[in-house]
């Protein structure tokens, strides 16, 4: 039997509709956006390029053609782009069960929303996931805002947004990056309009250590979640001349 793959395939998060940069999202998906004279999510593309992914998967709904405008050979640095088009915007545990046929050969993914800038070391979250090996393993960050995931003793996550009334012993935000067991995807309703958020609590709650958190406070991570965020990363990857270079 074929041994199925792992952290070969990343799962980019593109279709939201990217409300709070309205109204430059109004034409453009948020990923799409400029910084650098580049796309926002060809960050994420190379951040992923250095764990040796060779396949991205991107779920596109808001103006989903400017996808194939960008990509017009459906690829990025000469790996593979594939295109999961939702009708219907599903949400970020709907988009992600949506994918499920085209991971019949993987047996654990990254998963990365398309509207975060970062460098951190995503070697340290393989190793954390391969250590315990849960369902998932989110990366997460002491500081920052907002501190809405909790963790306890042994590193799982017990509580998020404080629904659970399980507070832990450290708040941490989440980065919007995790690693996921292809398995995972069994607690997911097919075609259900939900995020993925609830889906961990419900995991959270039937089976505790099943969501694991990491802790990656070095390198640098941005989310760009308001114009003014927007605006202020133009400065900020100005003086990261790195960050414009994709590898070649």
């Amino acid at each position: 039997m074929k041994k199925k793959k792992r952290f070969k395939t990343a799962f980019i998060l593109g279709a939201g509709l990217g409300k709070r940069l309205r109204p430059l999202t109004e034409k453009c998906p948020k990923p799409l956006l400029k910084i650098g004279e580049r796309p926002i999510i060809t960050y994420a593309m190379d951040h992923l390029l250095t764990i040796g992914v060779n396949r991205f998967i991107i779920n596109i709904h808001h103006c989903a053609d400017k996808y194939i405008e960008t990509f017009p050979d459906k690829s990025w640095q000469g790996v593979p782009i594939v295109f999961s088009h939702e009708p219907v915007l599903l949400e970020t545990a709907g988009g992600l069960k949506n994918i499920e046929n085209l991971l019949h050969e993987d047996e654990t993914i990254i998963c990365y929303n398309g509207d975060v800038i970062s460098d951190l070391p995503l070697q340290n979250l393989i190793e954390a996931h391969e250590k315990r090996k849960p369902e998932v393993t989110l990366v997460l960050r002491i500081q920052g805002s907002p501190l809405h995931v909790a963790i306890n003793k042994k590193g799982e996550v017990c509580d998020i947004r404080h629904s659970l009334n399980k507070p832990g012993i450290q708040n941490c935000l989440f980065t919007g990056i995790y690693a996921l067991e292809t398995s995972f995807l069994n607690f997911i309703e097919t075609g259900k309009v939900e995020s993925i958020i609830t889906v961990f609590l419900r995991r959270i709650v039937e089976k505790p250590g099943a969501i694991m958190g990491t802790i990656i406070d070095k390198g640098m991570w941005y989310d760009i979640g308001s114009i003014r965020a927007y605006e202020s990363l133009y400065s900020i990857i100005a003086e990261k001349r790195y960050m414009h270079d994709s590898p070649k």
